[in-house]
């Protein structure tokens, strides 16, 4: 996955942090907006979907995983990006009314329900190795993010 992320072009770090958890997920999705996997609507969908049903995108401390349908007409292409903020953006989940953080954003488009199915396992596969996570985490410029694919690059 760390692999997938260079070699396609979809690895991000964000210097000026976002005014809020909207901006963040527009600026994660600049990556496969540039790549011509996703339009501006798709970014707008995600943030709605949010508003809508709650930080469902935070999977994890630190980790958000911004998506919406793969049916969605915003979605030209399969891919996933890697987006790192230096700061926590903050997220408010009303229905139990906590708190959740993510400083990592994989944004996900995929052009059907079997592609989205792959895309998340892929990202699973990443997700799980902790001390991956965990150097990504300390990562703070493309440079870090060598390292870590040079340490990491089978995940």
């Amino acid at each position: 996955m760390l692999k997938y992320f260079k070699e396609n072009q979809l690895v991000q770090y964000v210097e000026k942090q976002p005014k809020d958890w909207q901006e963040a997920v527009r600026v994660s999705c600049q990556p496969l907006i540039e790549g011509h996997y996703i339009t501006d609507d798709y970014a707008n969908e995600i943030v709605n979907n949010v508003v809508e049903h709650g930080p469902y995108i935070v999977i994890a401390d630190q980790i958000a995983m911004p998506h919406a349908l793969a049916e969605s007409p915003g979605v030209l292409g399969t891919g996933i990006s890697f987006t790192k903020f230096q700061e926590p953006v903050h997220f408010y989940d009303e229905k139990l009314g906590e708190d959740k953080y993510a400083t990592l954003f994989f944004t996900l488009a995929a052009k059907d329900a079997d592609s989205h199915l792959k895309n998340i396992q892929d990202l699973m596969e990443l997700l799980m190795n902790e001390e991956a996570v965990a150097a990504l985490l300390a990562t703070h410029s493309k440079a870090d993010y060598e390292q870590v694919l040079s340490e990491f690059g089978d995940v």
